[in-house]
């Protein structure tokens, strides 16, 4: 599961430095890093869910 979280996630970064998404925070390219750490957090937490469960 934290593989396809990453691999979308990584697939949302690359969009957002040829075309930024437009979304509230990710208006500019240069904000493809708050995607970065949008992706730690989750796969930190599906880790953590994974194996606390």
């Amino acid at each position: 599961m934290s593989k396809l979280l990453a691999l979308v996630i990584i697939a949302m970064m690359v969009i957002q430095l040829i075309k930024p998404l437009g979304w509230p925070g990710l208006r500019r390219r240069s904000d493809f890093w708050k995607l970065a750490v949008l992706a730690m957090a989750a796969i930190s937490i599906t880790a953590a869910l994974g194996h606390w469960g």
